[in-house]
């Protein structure tokens, strides 16, 4: 095996054909993207050569600013919830269930291989207002509380999408910090409870420093999947009401599909992935800074 691993030929045709298929699919569209930037137009009409008018309309659009911002709001705050609840989750399954955590486990993440499409019809019955009030608001209606449109006004909605793939996606980051958490040896955990460290001091000192890099890879996981959001806000709230829920994503969607533009709609689709880098990067770098420090 180390023989074949020394040479460089055996390497490159190991290698060859995965990378192909990475630049095949993934690349080669990034490219081509790029490239549509600097042009207007459709394939239909055909494309006029703008150069970086593009980035300046998309500099100067309010439309676009409103969608970074619910983007970036959005992420920040559906990462933040579904790590936490995964940790919480974990932690759970370690320390309290343990052995008996498998079925439970299952079940929590049971919601992250059923359809988008069914989750969000699941969600918009359970908080619908008309034609009839789904249960939620049959409940504050019985308590007296009143009805409320929760997908009809843009705070509510917000709220709703967070709830739902908050809801979907805990599992999942509950089994990735799991797999972190079992890999701590018991008499590192047993030789803290001797010194003193019980519930959030051994949590803080000792597990949360010995799964940092799982800890990394969720949040990385979780923030670029919330940047780049789009069924499940497609399928639940289709950017609405009057576009308060409309993200990067869709915005891209709809300038390249619905109107036409490839050339401003690939200019957002660049700003999206530039985002989406940065993040990452920056999260690196933090994680980076923890590990030496």
């Amino acid at each position: 095996m180390d023989k074949v691993l020394s040479d460089r030929r055996a390497i490159a045709v190991f290698l060859a054909p995965a990378l192909l298929l990475y630049s095949a699919i993934m690349l080669v569209p990034i490219v081509w993207s790029a490239g549509y930037t600097f042009v207007d137009g459709d394939p239909i009409t055909g494309f006029e050569w703008v150069g970086l008018g593009n980035y300046a309309r998309l500099l100067g659009d309010s439309g676009f600013w409103d969608a970074t911002w619910l983007s970036v709001r959005y992420a920040v705050v559906a990462t933040v919830l579904q790590v936490a609840a995964g940790l919480g989750l974990s932690l759970l399954y370690v320390f309290v269930l343990r052995r008996s955590s498998a079925l439970i486990r299952t079940l929590v993440f049971f919601p992250m291989v059923l359809p988008t499409a069914a989750v969000a019809q699941m969600f918009v019955k359970l908080f619908e207002l008309v034609p009839q009030p789904g249960p939620l608001n049959a409940l504050a209606t019985s308590l007296g509380f009143g009805a409320t449109d929760w997908l009809g006004r843009p705070d509510t909605a917000f709220a709703v999408i967070v709830l739902m793939d908050v809801w979907r996606s805990m599992g999942f980051y509950a089994v990735l910090l799991y797999a972190g958490l079992v890999t701590i040896p018991d008499d590192v955990i047993e030789a803290a409870r001797l010194d003193g460290a019980h519930r959030w001091k051994l949590v803080r000192h000792i597990v949360l420093p010995s799964i940092l890099p799982v800890l990394v890879s969720a949040l990385i996981f979780s923030i670029n999947g919330s940047i780049k959001v789009f069924d499940s806000i497609y399928a639940l709230t289709g950017g609405g009401p009057n576009g308060a829920t409309t993200p990067l994503t869709l915005l891209m969607f709809r300038t390249s599909f619905n109107f036409m533009e490839y050339g401003y709609g690939s200019t957002i689709a660049m700003a999206l992935t530039v985002l989406s880098l940065v993040v990452t990067v920056a999260i690196f770098r933090g994680a980076r800074k923890d590990l030496t420090s």
